[in-house]
C-alpha cells in the first residue's frame, strides 16, 4: 500500500485484517515514526485499535521505503493524494505518476497494480506507460479499485459496502482481487469487474451525483424558508421514492471535504476537455460555494443583521462528524465571514487540532458549554453526537442572548421553544421563545 494517509491506512488495515499481509508504504518520517509506535495521524473511528492489532498480529507493516514490500507484493495499490490543481481545477497527478516510477525497478514477477487513489479517466492508461517506460520487462496488469469510503464510518464502509468496482484489461488481475476481496462474499457483496476507464470514471460520477443531490435539498432548504413548509418533510416525501431514496437528503451549511467538491471539480475539468461539458455539475459547484457565505448571511440575519462586536459560539468547525478533517469545511468560509463583519468567534469541536492551524483569531473553548458562555448565539456548524443532546437551560443560561441558529437541524423547533430560546434551523419554520 503505497500511501498512509487516509484510504491508504484505512485499507491497508482493513485487508490486514481480511487476513492479508500488508506493507504500508509512507515517505513523511514523523508520521512513519508515529505509525511504528501505534500512533495514528487521522481520526477515524475504530482505525487506531485496529491498526494496532493488525500490527501486533504482524500482517500489517510499515516502510519508508517500497523496494522489498513491492518485490514481495502480488498487489501494489496506489493510494496517493490527487488535490486539485490551484491553477485549473484538474486533478494534480503528480504523485500517482512519482509512484508509478518509483515501483517500476522493484516489481519482481507478475503483479497488479491498483490506483485506489481518484483519478481521472485514462491515468491508469498513463500508469502503464510509466512502468514500461522505466522497466520494459515488468509483467504488470494496472487496474482501477476506487474507494468509496466516508470519513467517520471508513471502516464498516470497507467491510461492508455496496459495491466494490474493479476496472481490469488485463483478465490475469481478476482471480487476484476476487481473492483479496474474498472475505466480503460471506455479505455476498457485489463486485463490479467492467473496462479500466470505467471504473475510473464510475468513481467521479458517483461523487458528483452525491454532490448534486446534497446541493438539491439544500436549494429546497432555502425554499421552504421562502414558502414556510418544512424542509424534513420534503426529503421524506421524496425520500420514500425508491427512485430517489431517502440517503444524502439532509440540508446543511454546504458540502466540504476531501472528496466530494474537488471531484465534482476535477470532473467537469474532464468534460470541458472531452467538449462534453456538464452543466448541471458546473451549477452545483456555484451554489456550494455561495451556500457556505450565504449562511454567514443567515446567521447575522438571525442576529438582526449586525454582528460588529458580538460574540458568537460554534459547535464544530470539521466538515463533518466523527472526523478530524477540515478540507472545504464550511467553518472555513463562514468563520471568516463572520469575523469581517466584526465578531468575535469562540468555537469548540472534539478534534479541532487541525482547526487551530487554519482558522485566526478564534478563541478556542474546552468544551461545547464554554463555546456557549457569553454568547449572543450559538451556532451548530458540525453535527457531532454530543451535540444533539445538550443542556438546553444551561446552555441558555450562560448565553448574553438564547439564539440558537442550528445548520444542521438536530434539534426540534417546539423543543427549543419550550426552553424559551430562539431557534433557527435550515428550511423549517424558526421557533422562538
Amino acid at each position: 500500500m503505497i500511501g498512509a494517509g487516509y484510504v491508504g491506512l484505512v485499507s491497508g488495515a482493513c485487508f490486514a485484517d481480511f487476513g492479508h499481509v500488508v506493507t504500508c508504504v509512507e515517505k513523511d518520517a514523523d508520521k512513519l515514526r508515529g505509525l511504528k509506535k501505534g500512533v495514528v495521524p487521522i481520526y477515524e473511528p475504530g482505525l487506531e485499535s485496529l491498526v494496532a492489532r493488525t500490527a501486533r498480529e504482524g500482517r500489517l507493516r510499515f516502510s519508508a521505503t517500497p523496494d522489498e514490500a513491492v518485490a514481495e507484493a502480488d498487489a501494489v495499490f496506489i493510494a496517493v493524494g490527487t488535490p486539485s490543481r490551484a491553477d485549473d481545477g484538474h486533478a494534480d497527478l503528480s504523485f500517482v505518476h512519482g509512484v508509478a516510477a518509483e515501483i517500476a525497478p522493484h516489481l519482481d514477477g507478475f503483479t497488479v497494480v491498483v490506483t485506489k487513489s481518484t483519478v481521472p479517466v485514462g491515468t491508469g492508461d498513463r500508469i502503464e506507460e510509466i512502468i514500461k517506460e522505466t522497466r520494459p520487462d515488468a509483467d504488470v496488469a494496472v487496474i482501477s479499485n476506487p474507494e468509496f469510503l466516508r470519513e467517520g464510518a471508513a471502516i464498516d464502509d470497507f467491510k461492508r459496502p455496496d459495491r466494490v468496482v474493479v476496472g481490469l484489461n488485463d483478465e490475469r488481475a481478476r482471480p487476484v482481487m476476487a481473492e483479496l476481496y474474498r472475505p466480503l462474499d460471506l455479505n455476498q457483496t457485489p463486485i463490479l469487474f467492467t473496462e479500466r476507464r470505467t471504473a475510473e470514471l464510475i468513481k467521479y460520477a458517483a461523487n458528483a451525483f452525491l454532490t448534486m443531490k446534497i446541493t438539491f435539498i439544500n436549494e429546497m432548504a432555502d425554499l421552504c424558508e421562502a414558502l414556510d413548509t418544512d424542509v424534513e418533510q420534503v426529503a421524506r416525501g421524496i425520500g420514500l421514492d425508491n427512485r430517489i431514496g431517502s440517503k444524502f437528503l439532509h440540508p446543511g451549511p454546504g458540502i466540504g471535504g476531501s472528496c466530494f467538491p474537488k471531484d465534482a471539480l476535477a470532473l467537469v475539468r474532464t468534460a470541458v476537455d472531452a467538449t462534453r461539458p456538464l452543466s448541471l455539475v458546473e451549477a452545483t459547484l456555484k451554489a456550494n460555494d455561495a451556500r457556505k457565505l450565504g449562511m454567514a448571511d443567515k446567521i447575522a440575519g438571525a442576529m438582526g443583521g449586525d454582528v460588529a462586536g458580538r460574540t458568537i459560539g460554534v459547535l464544530g468547525l470539521t466538515y463533518k462528524a466523527n472526523t478530524d478533517d477540515m478540507r472545504a469545511a464550511p467553518s472555513l468560509e463562514i468563520i471568516p465571514a463572520l469575523q469581517t463583519r466584526g465578531a468575535r468567534i469562540q468555537a469548540y469541536d472534539p478534534e479541532d487540532h487541525r482547526a487551530r492551524q487554519l482558522l485566526r483569531d478564534v478563541d478556542f473553548a474546552a468544551n461545547a458549554y464554554e463555546a456557549a458562555r457569553g454568547a449572543d448565539a450559538l451556532v451548530i456548524l458540525t453535527e457531532w453526537d454530543q451535540f444533539r443532546a445538550l443542556d438546553i437551560p444551561l446552555v441558555k443560561g450562560l448565553m448574553r442572548a438564547p439564539v440558537v441558529i442550528d445548520l444542521r437541524n438536530i434539534y426540534e423547533p417546539a423543543e427549543m421553544a419550550a426552553h424559551g430560546v430562539r431557534y433557527v434551523s435550515v428550511g423549517r419554520r424558526e421557533a422562538g421563545g
